[in-house]
């Protein structure tokens, strides 16, 4: 049974929450789980963390530790929707929000992005870039996406090809869809033998999250065609901040704020766990960020 709150908690009670990280070796996934620790620490809850390190084995490894140690409720962050049903057994499917990817059955509540919207918004900024510059003269649209992830990757990259539309249209022997490329090794593979067979310039990159756009920025770095790719990501963790703020090609971002998902994902889960009823969809923020407005909206953005 859950204890009281130290006097002062911002809860009511403190309970024992479970955290299955994707992985926080990826830099957007650790600023969430470095806020979702501050935040726990700051309302008296006891945190019980587990880094699923982007495996499925070890996110249901994690689900089953989280069962071992007796925890309440559980924030979980695993990014593979199909093992979602396991991985809800494994830790006896107590109340769980959701982060980013959904999580069935046990699910009562998703924390994250607005894909849909979020991808809308960095198709419609480069779609506008395309228009006015090229007049939709473009070579090929490339989608970096991850089918993986489910709901999040179909929702994100087909808000993507709705922003983009809104001024061009994609004709279909222009569109190259690179699956599994959501993180900076695999994007700049599948992206080095793309470009091999790929010539002209004007190509469109688009992706699920800035690790696959730091991999397409990196093969074309190696290929030496910088000029020939123009970039639309998502997330803008800090990793990319340089980027967007200096590289010319890189048109623009959908910021999200992971740093602040603590913020939202504690509370509700406190909320929950004492019986409160919560919004089923919490949604962060999420702005455009170009080398414009990078400096406002992240002071700490390195110089060129």
């Amino acid at each position: 049974m859950p204890s009281e709150a130290p006097t002062g908690s911002a809860a009511a009670e403190a309970f024992k929450i479970g955290y299955i990280s994707l992985g926080d070796s990826v830099p957007f996934v650790k600023l969430v789980s470095d806020g979702i620790k501050e935040a726990a620490a700051d309302a008296g809850q006891e945190l019980v963390f587990c880094d699923s390190q982007i495996d499925a084995a070890k996110a249901l490894e994690c689900a089953r530790n989280l069962q071992v140690q007796g925890v309440d409720g559980v924030l979980n962050f695993q990014v593979f929707q199909d093992s979602s049903p396991e991985i809800c057994a494994a830790y006896n499917s107590v109340p769980t929000i959701a982060i980013d990817i959904i999580q069935e059955p046990c699910q009562i509540a998703f924390m994250g992005a607005n894909n849909r919207e979020a991808g809308r918004m960095g198709g419609r900024a480069i779609g506008q870039y395309a228009k006015d510059t090229w007049d939709c003269d473009f070579t090929a649209y490339v989608s970096l996406e991850s089918t993986a992830a489910g709901a999040a990757n179909t929702d994100r990259m087909g808000g993507y090809r709705e922003g983009f539309q809104e001024f061009c249209e994609i004709p279909e022997d222009k569109e190259r869809v690179l699956d599994g490329a959501d993180r900076t090794d695999p994007a700049l593979e599948q992206m080095t033998n793309l470009l091999g067979a790929l010539q002209g310039d004007r190509i469109v990159v688009v992706a699920i999250n800035e690790d696959g756009i730091l991999g397409a920025i990196g093969a074309a770095n190696t290929l030496g065609r910088q000029d020939d790719l123009f970039y639309s990501g998502q997330g803008t963790d800090p990793s990319v901040w340089k980027e967007v703020a200096c590289n010319p090609n890189y048109i623009a971002s959908v910021a999200y704020f992971p740093e602040r998902y603590g913020t939202l994902l504690i509370p509700n889960i406190v909320k929950a766990l004492q019986g409160e009823t919560i919004p089923e969809e919490i949604f962060t923020e999420h702005e455009v960020v170009t080398r414009d407005n990078i400096r406002t909206v992240y002071p700490d953005t390195p110089a060129c």
